[in-house]
């Protein structure tokens, strides 16, 4: 019989779900190293890979593969490998392709310590890296080298929710011979596919909305299975960034109600973007789902929906941003993100102090904005909480 193709919400609940011989109504947690071969035959046919199953749980494990095939079934990837922290995911879907003498091109306005795995982290193994401006397209074709091989980039940014053209930045790599990849973890799986649009590789840091609670940490990259084959599997097989099947575990029941809690919280912070815009002492507002955001068209070819992070600038610098954060009764403040709590963080002085003040400027992270991850609280009581937040700036 052939099985009928589900959709997102349908495999968020079901996909890749593998029953063992007990028929458990939840995924089973394989919490275990390694595993037991019937001969010492069979151990040698697993190791030259001609021989089904799994060897040790740092090469693949049963509740890490639920996780990947249910990401890579909602993502609408070939194939997926998790690793243990989104930045693990960034590092390899990187790095596995490169070679000394390689050339990566990259956004600016990237997340703190991806901008350190291309800017500084590849320079030390003899890979160029080229920083654009990730909206001016004439920059990322000029930034093309002969030895160009990846285009990097997150969309929407890391923290000034830019918008950058996925389609058209993925011609211009695929023009020039290299690969894109690119950091979907603001956008999240619900609202853009980037895949689709023409990216050949997609990361995600599952702690964020996939988790969702504040509990484990993960990270997921998806791609071809020629892309895994060729670069990928090795280099995590060797170099050792797996997930625990614990987080996987973890992680696979955080898909089950993702769609749920990424259109609430989505909702709640459509509402709260617009009530900041009318409070007094905030000086801008930054929310991909507004119409007066820069690339609001492209959003809306792009996107389906604007996601739950909010950017804004808080008259008055960084004692005016400490004092809004400060006074905040139910948001709390943490540099982390998609949590069913309201977050917020000063990006200044947390996810990007390591930048330099005249590169934070270029960046438009200045010492007034913050970044809030809306959640899952009622609305009224975020606007209550933002509201008086602001007075307090005011008085600072």
């Amino acid at each position: 019989m052939t099985e009928r193709r589900r959709r997102p919400a349908t495999e968020l609940v079901h996909g890749g779900t593998a029953r063992s011989q007990w028929a458990e109504t939840s995924e089973a947690l394989f919490l275990t190293q390694g595993f037991v071969y019937a001969s010492a035959e069979e151990a040698e046919a697993r190791f030259l890979g001609t021989s089904p199953g799994y060897q040790y749980s740092r090469f693949g494990n049963p509740t890490v593969t639920m996780f990947e095939d249910r990401m890579r079934l909602l993502e609408g990837a070939e194939a997926a490998r998790a690793t243990a922290t989104g930045m693990a995911a960034v590092t390899a879907a990187i790095l596995c392709q490169l070679s000394a003498g390689d050339h990566v091109v990259a956004a600016k306005a990237l997340f703190g310590s991806c901008r350190y795995v291309v800017e500084d982290l590849c320079p030390r193994f003899g890979i160029a890296c080229t920083l654009v401006d990730g909206v001016d397209l004439d920059q990322w074709k000029a930034a093309v080298r002969p030895n160009t091989r990846v285009f990097f980039l997150e969309s929407p940014t890391n923290p000034t929710l830019e918008v950058y053209d996925i389609a058209a930045i993925a011609d211009i790599a695929h023009a020039a011979g290299a690969r894109l990849v690119v950091d979907n973890v603001f956008a999240t799986p619900c609202w853009q596919s980037p895949l689709a649009l023409g990216a050949d590789v997609v990361v995600y840091s599952a702690t964020k909305h996939i988790d969702g609670q504040g509990r484990c940490l993960g990270g997921v990259v998806l791609s071809s299975q020629k892309f895994v084959d060729d670069h990928l599997q090795v280099f995590i097989r060797q170099t050792g960034p797996s997930l625990s099947p614990f987080n996987a575990w973890v992680l696979l029941k955080g898909l089950e109600t993702l769609h749920l809690r990424v259109e609430k919280q989505t909702a709640n912070a459509a509402r709260l973007a617009d009530a900041l815009a009318e409070i007094p002492g905030i000086d801008r507002v930054i929310y991909p789902g507004r119409a007066d955001h820069p690339q609001a068209d492209l959003v809306k070819r792009q996107m389906k929906a604007g996601s739950n992070l909010v950017a804004f600038e808080v008259a008055g610098g960084k004692k005016a941003a400490f004092a809004f954060s400060n006074a905040l009764e139910v948001v709390k403040i943490s540099n982390n993100l998609g949590d069913a709590k309201s977050l917020i963080t000063h990006p200044a002085t947390t996810t990007h102090q390591r930048l330099k003040p005249e590169v934070r400027a270029e960046l438009g992270i200045g010492d007034g904005l913050l970044r809030l991850s809306v959640g899952l609280e009622d609305i009224e009581d975020l606007i209550d909480d933002v509201t008086a937040a602001a007075a307090a700036a005011r008085r600072a």
